[in-house]
This record gives C-alpha cells, structure tokens and sequence, in this order.
C-alpha cells in the first residue's frame, strides 16, 4: 500500500467513452468535496485496470492517489494526514481476490464515506457478490467498431509493436478480412483476448497466406482468470458446471445447454436429485455461474463455459463428453445421433480418422445446417491431412452461410488454407463466392462463383450446377445481360431436370430477344412439382419475366413457406424479398411492405446487406404508394447507398423509380422527370434491363406534366414505342392499360379522351386500385386544363377515393387538391380547422402550399396545369388575404408543420 508519484502514460481505451463519463463525473464530485465509492465489475480482460488506472492519472493533478493491496486501509487519520487538505483518491485493484478480513475492512472504509467526504474508493472486482450492496459500474463486452478499432492498432504499423515480436504486423501488408473476421468473433468484445490472439499468430497467418491454428492459441491467461473462482466452488457445483459447459458443445452458439439432458447426466454421475432441481429448475445460485431461460441453462459469459472446459483435468473432460455422447445416443435408437458423434470428437485425445468420417458422413439432411457445420468442423479438426482438414472446414464453411452465420463462415474458411491440385480444391472459392454475393461487390461473386464452378466441375458437378446458377444471379442484380447469359451458356443440362433445363433455356432465350420461345419454355417452370425453396424462387421469378404476377405471388408465398419449414435460413431475405416484388407488381403495397421489413430484419439478422439494400429499394416502393414521402425517401437512400459500391443495378433502378414517383405523388413532375429520364432513355445511366421498362409510364407522366412534352418528343415518343413492344410480350395485367395512359398523355386534344376511355376499359378487366386511380386522376386533370371542370369531377371524385382505399395518402391529397380545384369540396385529407389557409379558396390554398416549398411561379404553374399569369394574379390575392408582402413570409407563416 504507496502512495502512487509515478506519471503513467495511459493507453488508449476503445468503446469505453461512456464509462470514462461516469468516472469523470465521479472524480468531479470527490474534487467538491463530495467523495464516494464505486466499484468497477467486470469478467476477467475487460479493461477494469486500464478505467482504474486511466481515473487515477487524471485525478493526480488534484490530490494523492493510494494504491492499496489486500494488507488493509489505514485509520481514518492516517488518511486525512496522507491527504493533506488535498482530495484523496484510494484504488484497489482486484479486490475480489483479497482475504476475507481485507475485503470487510475495505467495505466497511468504502460506506463509511460521509456526505463531504474528502476521500473515495474506486475499487475494481470480478462481476460476483463480493462487494454487493456498493454502488457499481458492470463492464460489458466491447461493440463491435470499438473491437475492430483495437485490432486495428494492434496489427497497425510496425513502431506501434517491437519488431520481429509474435503477432508484429506491417499494415503495408494488409490483415486479411476473413482472419479479421475470426478474430473478432472469436475474442467476443474482451480486449485482452484479442490482444493475446493477434500476438499469437505470425504474419503469414495474418496475412491470410498460411491457414489460421485450430484452436486459436492466446486464450490461456483469459480462461486461467476466468476459471480463478471455480477452486472455491463446492465439488457438486463444478462437477455441473463440467457437464453443462461440455453440453454446450453440440449446440449452436448461444444455444446453452438442454436442461433435461444435464439432468440425466448429474443423475448418472451421482449428484444428489434435490441440489440438481435446485440448480436447473429452482432458484440455487451457483456463484453467478449458469443462468437459466426456459428449459435451456446458459452460462452468464460467453467465456466462462471455455474455461471451466479450460480449468477441468483431461480426463474429467473426456469423461463428461463421454457420458453426453452415451446419453445422446440412447435417444437416437438404430443410429447414433449426430450430436452424439459431436461429444464423440470432443472427447478424442487426438486425431481419429474414423471418427471423422462417421462426423462427415452423418452431417447431412434432416440436421440443421448449424449442426452439419458444427458437425463438419470437428471432422476437419480430427483429421491429419491438410488437404482433407481444408476441404471439410470449407464444408462446414458452406452450412455456416446457408445456417445464416456469414461470420463464422468466414472464420472456418480462414483454417482452409491453400489447397490447390485436390480434388475438392474449389469449394473455399465457391463458398468465399457465395458470401459474396450475398455481402459484397456482385462483381467479385459473379467471378469468384465461374472460377469455382471450372474447378469444381469435374469432381463435384452439383456445387459446380450451384457456382453457375449463383454467378448468373450476380450478374443479374448487376444488371449485366451478357454475364448472365455466359453463366447461364455453361450449365450443362440435366435430362432429368427437366423444370430447370427448361428455366435456363427460356431465361437464355429471353434475353437474347426470342421472347415468344422464351416464355414457352417458362411457362414450363410456373408450377414445379419440386417443393424445394430453391425451385420455388425459379418458378417466381419465371411468374415475374412472363407479367404473370398473381402467379408469382402464389408461388412466392409457397417459396416463404418452404424456407420457413425447412431452411436453409440464409435464404429467408430472399424469399421474403419475392415475394414482396410480386405483391407490388400486384398492386397488394401493404403486404408488400410487411413482408419487406420483416425480409429486412432477417437480412439483418443473417448478415446479409446486399439483400437489405433490395429489401430497401421494395419498401421505397411501397412508400411510394402509401407514404410518408420521408419514408420513401430514408429507404431508396439507403438502397443508393448501398447498391453503388457493391454494383446492384436492379436495385437502384428500383429505388430511383421509387422516389421518383414519391416526386409526382408530391406534384414535383420536373424532378420526377429528371430522376426517370436516364432510366429509360438509351446511355450509359440506362436502368436494369428487367426493371426500366417498369419505369416508363412514370416517366411520360413526369415529362408531359412537367411541360417537357415539346422538348424532349422524340424521347417519349421512343420510350412509349419500346413500352408498346415490351406490352406485346407481357402479360402484366396492367401494361396494357398504362401504354393507353401513355398514348393519351401524348396525344393530342381530339385523340386523348379516346386513349383515356380506352386506358380505363383495360383497367377494368386488369383489376388493381392503384393503377386505375392514376389514369382517373390523369384524365380528371386533362379534363379540367381542357375548362370541362363537370366532366372532371367524377374521374378525380373515383381517383379520391381509390386512393384513400389502397392508402395511397400523398395521391389523395393531390387528387383531393386537383378535385377542389374543379370546384367540388371533396373530402379533405388533412383536417382543416384552424388552417391559416382555411380564408382562400382550393386553388389559392394550393398555389400558396407550393410557393412556400420554394417553387418559382414558372414551377408552379407546371405542376398545377395553370399559366404562370394565373400562378400570379392568385399569389397577389393570397399575400392580400393573409397581410403579407413576400414568399419568405409566406413560407414562415405556414411553417414546417404545414403540408
């Protein structure tokens, strides 16, 4: 126990700001003179030191700082004479491990603080019940970006380690992602394990150029820590944590222990019946060990199930592995569960290659991909050959991805290696494709899928069927139609698959431009008698080409329901992203959006951004529709954002056409029109080749109403042309309909009514609110510019409400706005008592609402179908009924709460 002189130089701490706050605050209330105590809690490796150390240093400007050790504290006295008038700050570092009469002692200093007190006690302890009672500060795991940050530092420059130490790394080199990847997951926020596992391995290893150790080596001292508070358990509480620890080796991560299955065993190791219910069923401590959630008994750290397997003798572990595997297969009568074989590998004393290849053999169907790829990775583990070891890491890499775990399936592909000239040798570029595609640049999944797919080829045609089909879906949400034909040209037809020959050949013929025998072939494909998701999703998309879209819906929900009934997991975004594409072609927006967002939590869930930025570009869409235009917009950003570094074309396209017709929803035409015109029109920014076309009607509304119709003629007059032949060839219901809407908008004035009434008969047989309701709200509005205000109210009174029934809000409101200005007071939208508006009429409410978004009179008139002397005369009269002289008055009248 000293008195601390010397001036440390801290460390940098990483995700520690908000403990740092409360420390902050805590000295600065001992510097008032108001001291106190607080404990600091946490697992062993946490960084509760470094927080203590960091406190002391910034105090000592201040007043004394006392390190004291378990030999106890001195009187009273003695530490206000120690203190000398200053504000004294006593640290006592891993008090949890200090004698009983010392921790008494320190409890009873740190509550004898009075109010004014001179003097606090920052104390630092494992998480147990030591110094219960104290106010606390619990240490969690570091954040992800504050873990990645210290491995950052710790394989950064060479100066920031000696050099030629174990783990010293130049960042010239570059750490390899999936060796980052495995680090992250396997230190699980505690920064001394991550600083020992990076200083363990070589720079080659790092570098991903030699395959990463199995197990990682480092963790010793952590677990050692972890396991300091077993030795003073009682024998029955570490003989269960034994168990429940080693019961946790066949189960997913995070899964915990059954309990029954622990009950079973401490029964046949002869634990007494009454201190098992206690513990796993009742409410027996067992030292803050072991938690309980319903049948499953979890361990309250992820680390503390490692070391007790860490602290416990060989033999007692092998004994309790055996004794699971026995009690496992007893349940799984004529053959032995995998699980079994699981704790079977877990009790081997070394490699055992018959045990391996029981493991490789049994990880297959009915098992979850989670287990296949636990089940796989011990089989690697227990194997001798390199060759071997590689090419079953990379098979439990590829169950990992299909279980949704992209980050373990990363780490395993990090302990593959180097493989070339074995047979299986492609599989780690297969699965390194696979994550790919569903995590980064489309471009390197397309590439890496048709490099795998030649080496896999002559040893493995099925992975190599599966590479093909894989590159193909990169180069279509690239938007790439010759990369997808190249993949699509390499699949070697199966004579007995004849749904899938006939799927490749229609999609090849399609895009080639033999559109009539395309959709032949396709139609083949609509109603699959494989119930596997993986064909459902083909049929779907087959629905989707054809404009068959209430097909696609049905086949979409059976697709969900397939995944959902039977995994893989990693495939729910997709599915749920189908089938939500088909309900918006189908004009159903609200289930649309529901399915989205659920596809966009479980995208998050699996780690999967790609298909989040499609899920996004699908909800900004069905924003579109229903609103609230911020809705609309927050989504297709986030799909922009996304879809341009990683090169998905179909879904910019996609989230582009969104926010555009949010813009007419709004009355914007010009933007709108700005936002479409490079998607349909011919060059470089022309959208997704299965998507533009989607884009067109909005596009020829947007310019036509936008007074763009004159100078860009040519343009709409090509865009509705390819429209027309796109409509011959699909059966969307609605296309025929909308090229009608589209031939009206151009037309002129003797031709329109007709290209109307003709848009509004397809309508009727097509079906669909939404669609029709524009081409009323369209005609209502030429009907009105044509001054036959009687005939117009009826179109724009059906528009209103069509609307209203899908929930299409903003286009109510403009048909609402459009229906006033007809001279009908329609339903209002919005409430209007106590408008600052209510004195004007519609037309003027609705030429004011634009002026004070910042539109020119020019602008206005455009959007509203007037001239711009008209747009003049009523802004003259609105700034008279209101009592002000200008637009910036206007537009802080009506303020950002009004619409």
């Amino acid at each position: 126990m000293t008195p601390s002189t010397t001036v440390r130089s801290p460390l940098r701490l990483y995700g520690r700001s908000g403990e740092l706050a409360i420390l902050e605050g805590f000295l600065a209330r001992l510097w008032q003179g108001d001291g106190s105590a607080l404990v600091l809690a946490a697992p062993p490796g946490l960084g509760r030191t470094a927080l203590l150390h960091e406190a002391a240093a910034a105090h000592r400007p201040r007043g004394p700082v006392l390190h004291a050790d378990g030999r106890g504290l001195p009187a009273p006295e003695a530490l206000r004479e120690l203190a000398a008038g200053r504000p004294l700050l006593v640290c006592a570092d891993d008090a949890h491990t200090w004698g009983r009469a010392s921790r008494t002692a320190l409890i009873s200093a740190a509550r004898g603080l009075d109010a004014g007190s001179r003097a606090a006690v920052l104390i630092t302890a494992d998480d147990g019940p030591a110094f219960a009672g104290l106010p606390a500060l619990r240490l969690g795991p570091l954040d992800e970006d504050a873990s990645a940050a210290l491995l950052d530092r710790l394989t950064g420059s060479a100066e920031e380690r000696p050099c030629g130490a174990p783990g010293a790394f130049s960042g010239t080199e570059g750490l390899d992602p999936v060796v980052r990847a495995e680090l992250l997951r396997e230190a699980a926020g505690n920064p001394r394990l991550l600083t020992a596992l990076t200083g363990r391995l070589t720079p080659d290893q790092l570098a991903g150029r030699t395959p990463l150790p199995c197990p990682l080596p480092g963790a010793e001292g952590v677990l050692a820590a972890h396991a300091d508070r077993l030795d003073g358990l009682p024998a029955h509480t570490r003989a269960l944590l034994l168990l429940a620890a080693a019961a946790q080796e066949h189960e997913p991560a995070g899964a915990g222990a059954d309990a029954l299955l622990l009950l079973r065993a401490g029964t046949r190791t002869g634990l007494p019946r009454d201190f098992l219910d206690g513990v796993l069923f009742g409410s027996a401590a067992t030292e803050g060990f072991l938690q309980r959630a319903g049948s499953r008994v979890h361990f309250s750290h992820p680390l503390d199930a490692r070391a007790v397997l860490h602290h416990a003798s060989p033999a007692c572990r092998r004994a309790a592995h055996e004794l699971l595997a026995a009690l496992l297969a007893e349940t799984g009568g004529h053959r032995v569960p995998l699980a079994s074989l699981v704790q079977l590998s877990c009790a081997a004393s070394g490699p055992d290659h018959a045990l391996a290849a029981r493991l490789e053999a049994a990880a297959t169907s009915p098992y979850p991909h989670a287990q296949r790829s636990s089940a796989l990775a011990r089989a690697a583990a227990l194997a001798v050959d390199q060759p071997l070891r590689s090419a079953r890491f990379a098979a439990a890499a590829e169950q990992a991805a299909l279980s949704g775990d992209p980050a373990l399936a990363r780490a395993l592909l990090a302990r593959t290696g180097p493989s070339a000239g074995e047979p299986r040798h492609g599989l780690a570029p297969y699965v390194h494709g696979l994550l790919a595609l569903r995590t980064g640049p489309a471009a390197d999944a397309h590439e890496a899928l048709l490099a795998a797919a030649e080496l896999l080829g002559p040893y493995d045609p099925r992975r190599a069927l599966d590479a093909l089909v894989g590159a193909a879906e990169a180069a279509w949400v690239m938007g790439d139609a010759a990369g997808y034909l190249e993949a699509m040209a390499r699949v070697e037809p199966d004579p007995y698959d004849r749904v899938s020959a006939a799927y490749r050949a229609g999609m090849c013929a399609v895009l080639a431009g033999r559109t009539a025998a395309g959709h032949a072939l396709l139609r083949q494909c609509l109603d699959p008698v494989d119930p596997a998701p993986a064909a459902l999703l083909r049929a779907g998309v087959a629905a989707l080409v054809l404009g068959e879209v209430a097909v696609a819906c049905r086949t979409g929900a059976r697709a969900l329901a397939a995944v959902r009934a039977k995994g893989p997991d990693a495939l729910l975004p997709q599915a749920l992203e189908h089938l939500a594409y088909a309900e918006l072609r189908a004009g159903r927006h609200a289930a649309a959006r529901a399915h989205a967002l659920e596809g966009l939590h479980a995208a998050r869930r699996t780690g999967q951004p790609n298909s989040s930025v499609h899920l996004h570009a699908v909800l900004a869409l069905a924003a579109s529709v229903e609103g609230p235009a911020e809705a609309c917009a927050a989504h297709s950003d986030a799909a922009l954002a996304g879809a341009g570094p990683h090169g998905l074309a179909q879904a910019a396209t996609l989230a582009t056409w969104a926010r555009a017709r949010a813009d007419l929803a709004a009355g914007r035409s010009d933007e709108a029109a700005a936002r479409l015109g490079p998607l349909v029109r011919p060059g470089p920014r022309q959208g997704h080749f299965a998507a533009r076309m989607l884009a067109v009607p909005c596009y020829v509304e947007a310019a036509v109403l936008g007074g763009r119709g004159g100078e860009e003629a040519g343009e709409l007059r090509a865009a509705v042309a390819e429209f027309a032949r796109w409509t011959t060839r699909t059966t969307d219901p609605q296309a025929p309909a909308q090229l009608a809407r589209c031939r009206a908008l151009l037309a002129p004035a003797e031709e329109a009514d007709a290209r109307y009434a003709e848009a509004l008969a397809h309508h009727d047989r097509a079906g669909g609110d939404f669609e029709r309701a524009r081409t009323q709200l369209l005609y209502g509005q030429w009907l009105r510019r044509r001054r036959r205000t009687r005939e117009a109210r009826t179109p724009l009174r059906d528009a209103l409400v069509a609307f209203q029934r899908c929930s299409a809000r903003a286009w109510a409101e403009r048909a609402a706005g459009e229906l006033r200005a007809a001279g009908e007071q329609g339903p209002s939208v919005r409430p209007a008592a106590g408008d600052v508006l209510s004195a004007l009429t519609p037309q003027q409410q609705r030429i004011a609402r634009c002026v004070a978004e910042g539109a020119t009179n020019r602008e206005v008139a455009l959007r509203l179908s007037l001239s711009p002397r008209t747009v003049d005369h009523h802004l003259r009269n609105v700034f008279a009924a209101l009592a002000i002289r200008s637009r910036t008055e206007l537009a802080r009248l009506l303020g950002p709460e009004d619409p």
